[in-house]
């Protein structure tokens, strides 16, 4: 059973993260959804920018271009630096790795690819498992009803190109707002094909 939790309330049983402890209990420490699976509880917080993780796959923008690499916007607190042999420009488009991300929260990138075109769109960061569903479930349905390719960042934007762009987006936005409810797949199934 999933419910919503709010900063401060007091949590039950083994918890994963997102919480402080006063003496024996322990509270809350972000908005967010509990949900328990055999007897451990999760907390995944319902709104929060995009902390870099080693081996996430982003979608980035080039902010400035130096001689050994470039500078990215990775939509985080933290800036992405590129070190690669392709040529980009400020202002385009790329989906890169997470190579290594140091003590101080310096990211290094790599496995570049260039977006060409498309539309970019951000949602939150938490939301994006969602968007992509258990083995691609969501993804590859909005991709199937749209006709559009769809590149998923985990910091939080979406590359969409050709197909319905629009369509895709209304699905996309609307499983960001409806997350956290019950049948939603089976919305945004009815959403796409009306």
């Amino acid at each position: 059973m999933k419910q919503i939790i709010t900063p401060g309330e007091k949590i039950q049983g083994k918890v994963n993260n997102y919480v402080y402890r006063k003496g024996e209990e322990q509270y809350a420490t972000i908005y967010g959804l509990l949900s328990e699976r055999e007897g451990f509880n999760k907390i995944v917080p319902l709104k929060g920018k995009y902390t870099p993780v080693e081996g996430d796959i982003v979608i980035g923008i080039i902010t400035e271009v130096k001689h050994n690499g470039y500078f990215v916007d990775i939509n985080s607190p933290y800036s992405g630096f590129l070190m690669s042999q392709k040529e980009y420009n400020h202002g385009e488009v790329v989906l890169a790795k997470i190579i290594r991300v140091d003590e101080v929260k310096r990211v290094l990138l790599g496995e570049d690819r260039k977006l060409v075109g498309g539309n970019i769109i951000e949602i939150l960061p938490v939301k994006i498992p969602r968007v992509i569903g258990k083995k691609n479930s969501m993804l590859n349905l909005i991709r199937e009803k749209t006709g559009s390719e769809i590149l998923v960042g985990r910091n939080g934007r979406v590359w969409i190109k050709g197909g319905d762009i629009a369509k895709a987006e209304e699905a996309i936005f609307r499983i960001e707002r409806e997350a956290h409810t019950t049948g939603l797949t089976e919305r945004i199934t009815k959403m796409l094909e009306e």
